[in-house]
């Protein structure tokens, strides 16, 4: 049983490893805008995961995830060439969603920020609805 920390050099790199395949090895021009993101691999080094993204529309990214599927025997053949480990770990190709997240949360912040203005705008020149401090203190108490 192999350690996390081997599995995580490991992970590395089959990710350089599948990027340059990707750029030299493959001949399909439908991996040219993927971008290899992540990789992890398991414990027992036999399962790779690759998170990778895609430039372009959704046509693109389905084409992409294709040509992935299709060139994974060539990737594994490549990637067992150049790691010195004794079974070369199979491979499994995930849509990396961070950046679609990440746009997603900016549009978010954006609309949050453009509420808080708003407010902001609202609340200028207002009182308070009732006394500054509505809360009664213990000194107010023992005086009275």
């Amino acid at each position: 049983m192999a350690d996390s920390a081997r599995a995580a050099k490991l992970a590395q790199r089959i990710k350089v490893v599948v990027a340059q395949a990707l750029g030299k090895v493959v001949k399909d021009p439908r991996v040219e805008a993927i971008t290899v993101t992540d990789a992890r691999v398991t414990n027992d080094l036999q399962h790779a995961t690759i998170y990778y993204t895609v430039l372009g529309e959704e046509e693109a990214k389905t084409d992409a995830a294709v040509a992935l599927e299709k060139s994974k025997g060539v990737l594994r053949k490549e990637v067992g060439r150049n790691l010195t480990v004794r079974l070369t770990p199979t491979l499994e190709f995930v849509a990396d969603e961070i950046p679609v997240n990440a746009s997603n949360l900016e549009a978010l912040l954006k609309v949050a920020k453009a509420k808080d203005a708003e407010v902001a705008a609202l609340a200028q020149g207002k009182d308070f609805a009732g006394e500054a401090d509505p809360y009664k203190h213990d000194e107010e108490e023992e005086d009275a």
